[in-house]
This record gives C-alpha cells, structure tokens and sequence, in this order.
C-alpha cells in the first residue's frame, strides 16, 4: 500500500478527532479529506477485508438492515468495520474504512490481493465489511469496492429532485450492480422492481419475503371501541410504484398487498411473476412483540422475536438472516442479538426522559411516502395515547421537492389515541395545509426543540417524533443532550 493511503488514514483519523471535540458525528467528513490524500483508499482498505463485503441498498431500511447484519456478526466473534451512522454517500464509505484502519501497521494474514507496492501498510483489521451505499452514489462506490454480497431492501420514490422518478434510481442501481459480476444479490422478493432488476442483471440472487397474507393490526381493540377505524397495510390509498410490470408495462396482479407495493405478484401478460422465496415470514403477529417463522426449505421453522414495531422491520430481519445462512453461519443468536439491539440515530431510537424517566419519546426517520406510511401504521399499532411531531425541511440532503407530503396517507392520523400533532421545521406550514386537507388540526413550532419541549411539559409523556433527514441531526442532539 502507498505511503499516499497511510497519510490519508492519519488525515481521516485526526479529522474525527476534531468533528468529536466539537460535537459532530464525523460520520463523512473524515472520509472526505481522506479521499482528497488518497482518491483511491476505499479500493486499498477493502481489499484487505477477510471474509467477505456486504453491501446495503434500498431506498427503506438500510441502516436498521446493515446495523442488525453488523450486531450478528460480531456476536459471532468476528471484527465487523461499518458506516452504523448511515453516512451512505462515497465520503461515508471512505470515512468508515479510514477511520477504522491503523495508518502505521504490517499486512494482515489474510489480505484479499496483492499489495499495490511494498513498504509499511495501514491495516484494516476486519473479517467482514458491513456498508449501507445510497442507491444513487452505488456506482461510484463499487468502481473500488467489490462486494461479495448486496441486499436490497426494496425500492420506492424517493427525494424527487435528487433520484427523479423511481426508473432512475433503478438504472442506478443496475449500473453498479453491473460492476460487481461476482457478486450475489439478497433481494426482497415482495418488491417487483427489485425482483425485476435481479432478474434483468443476470446475476446469482435470493429473495427473502412474506407469502402470506397478514393483517398486524387484528389485535386492536375491535372497530366499535375506536372512534375512527384505523385502515390496515393493504389500503387502498397508498401509493404503489411497482404496479406495472417493469418487462412489458401490463398491470401486474396481486393476490394481496403487505404494503406499497410489496405482495404477492404475477404479469397475466408476459408471465413475469414473484420469484422463488428461499427465506420466506409466516405467522406474522405484531404484539406483544414482533414475531414471525422463518420458513425455509428442507429445514424446520425458526421463530423469531424482537423488541421491534413495525411490519417492515419483518424484511429487515429476513435480510439479515438470508445473508447469515448465504455465508453458512450460524443463525441461533439471531433472538438475542434482537433482544439487545439498539436503534442507532433515530431508526427508531426510543429515549426516556424526566427525573423519573417517566416519559417515553421515539424519534424516527421518515423520509418518502412509503416511510411514511409505515412508520404512521407502527405508531397506531400502540393503542395508548400519545402526542405527535412532524419535522420536515427542504435542504439540500433532504431533497427541496417536498410534493410527495401529498402522498402519504395522513388521514390516519385521525385517530382518538393522537391526543396532539405538532408541525416544525422549515415546511412546517405546508405540513400543517397538509394536514388540513385531512381536516386534522396541528399546531407549529418554530424549531423542533421547541417543539418537543412543549409537548414534554404539556403532553401525555408518551410522544412520537417523525422527521426527514436534517431534521433528524437537530431532534436527535437536543434528545439526546436531555437525555443526558
């Protein structure tokens, strides 16, 4: 390895050195100056990488896929590097190579290819590289890294002005995946445009899915006890982006739908259809707890349980357990790893606060209709009261085209358990007109800490907080400042 890639390790590493003494997270910037030194350091750390490269893409549930895949593995005993924050861009990926190698240290048993040259070499001490890459960014990432493994948790519109319509971020994703001829897809099967893009690549893949029909919210108190019926996952009103078939244009077919798209498929015309599920859910049931089988062929029934709410987190965890059982290792932790996962950066990361700890707040990332949409079905499925924040801005990593508010099935939202939605951020107005078309009434706060902090001292002490990405950075850090 060149001297070029040390130097560029020791700049990343003093480059988050300094991001920790001021507050910042660090998650990007170091891999920022590290590829100004070395333009080439993502292809030099990950080819020393041990056992094996997994990549994470989809436009849901990348980061809560690629932490669980990280939390199995090195519950396993292996030494795992990762991007866990979900800097996802080149400058992530580079950030989270440099700053976990040694800029000063001898080539590691194991090293995936010959050194460029000879001399000292930094060393990245890692059985198994874990990376969450934005679909849009995944090209330029895989020109240097060759992953053995991509899972792809599904694909829906997503920040308009950046992706453009869902074709695009699908063109994307084939170019990089053209990249990597080795390499195997994990992909979810319930999504067409996924499946249709494995299909079209020519490469070896595995689908994971659910091929029954559930309904996660039967456990509700039952309709006449509800002021106003909350809708199941199978409604009507959302939003489907896969429901034409992407090989001839005909409407596909659906037995049912789980959500968005995502069901059980076929083309009547060309004969596209839901490809074989080798990791497929069964006896989905969402309370107390999530908990499902795993069925596989030729093997018994796994049940799986997680402290977990939500019905994607379903695929999330299939993920995770199809790639385990593709690198034919154990998957007999996987309920405990569950047991003792920590949400990270506001995937669902609950915060208790207080003198007491009395009250509970839950910050999550929403970012485009189907998030939404989902993250709105997980919170009804808690049928005490609660109070509610909505946090959306338009800068530049947010996406300035918020069109898509318009999409999200908000009339949900009309339920006897919201006690109370406040708005904030920088769209807070054309959040709270949305919300009047849905003849919900909101309040607007000018921040998302003054948000948060009327409803802590006005509100039930049970509050959800949904936000897109910057708001997200601003809602954490006060959270988590008060926490403390």
């Amino acid at each position: 390895m060149s001297l070029r890639t040390i130097l560029a390790t020791a700049a990343a590493k003093a480059v988050l050195a300094a991001c920790h003494l001021t507050g910042r997270p660090g998650s990007s910037l170091p891999g920022r100056a590290a590829l100004k030194v070395d333009p080439q350091i993502i292809a030099s750390l990950a080819a020393q990488v041990r056992r094996g490269i997994i990549v994470t893409c989809g436009t849901n549930g990348k980061t809560t896929t690629n932490n669980l895949l990280c939390d199995m593995l090195e519950a396993q005993g292996f030494r795992v590097v990762s991007n866990r924050l979900g800097a996802n861009m080149m400058e992530g990926v580079a950030a989270a190579l440099a700053t976990a190698a040694s800029p000063l240290a001898t080539r590691p048993p194991g090293y995936r290819s010959a050194p460029a040259s000879g001399g000292p070499l930094g060393y990245l001490d890692a059985d198994f590289a874990c990376l969450e890459v934005d679909e849009a960014s995944a090209a330029r990432v895989l020109q240097y890294l060759k992953p053995d493994y991509m899972i792809i948790t599904g694909l829906f519109r997503d920040q308009l002005d950046r992706y453009g319509e869902i074709d695009l971020t699908m063109k994307a994703l084939e170019k990089a995946i053209a990249l990597a001829p080795d390499m195997t897809l994990v992909i979810n099967g319930d999504d067409p445009l996924t499946a249709f893009l494995a299909q079209k690549s020519g490469h070896r893949f595995v689908a994971f899915g659910v091929s029954e029909q559930t309904t996660p919210e039967v456990d509700f108190p039952p309709a006449e006890a509800v002021s106003t019926p909350v809708s199941t996952p199978n409604s009507s009103d959302e939003i489907r982006e896969g429901r034409f078939c992407e090989n001839c244009g005909a409407p596909l077919h659906y037995d049912f739908y789980h959500f968005s798209q995502l069901g059980v498929y076929r083309c009547p015309s060309c004969g596209f259809k839901r490809p074989a599920i080798a990791y497929d859910a069964a006896r989905v049931t969402m309370t107390p707890q999530l908990s499902f089988d795993v069925l596989e062929e030729d093997s018994a029934p796994i049940r799986i349980s997680a402290p977990m709410t939500g019905f994607y987190n379903v695929y999330n965890i299939l993920a995770v357990y199809g790639v385990l059982r593709e690198l034919d290792l154990p998957t007999e932790s996987i309920n405990e790893v569950l047991r003792n996962y920590k949400p990270q950066f506001g995937r669902g990361e609950l915060f208790y606060l207080g003198r007491n700890r009395e009250q509970k707040v839950l910050l999550n990332l929403a970012k485009n209709p189907t998030g939404f949409g989902q993250n709105i079905a997980a919170m009804l499925q808690d049928r005490s009261p609660k109070d509610l924040i909505i946090a959306i801005n338009d800068n530049a990593q947010d996406g300035r085209d918020i069109s898509w508010l318009w999409d999200v099935d908000f009339e949900r939202l009309a339920d006897e358990t919201v006690l109370s939605i406040t708005v904030s951020g920088l769209r807070a107005l054309d959040m709270q007109l949305r919300l009047k078309y849905a003849e919900i009434a909101s309040t607007s706060a000018k921040t998302v800490e003054e948000a948060i902090e009327r409803r802590l001292a006005d509100g039930c002490g049970n509050l959800y907080v949904l936000v897109n990405y910057t708001a997200l950075y601003e809602a954490h850090k006060y959270l988590e400042g008060t926490a403390k």
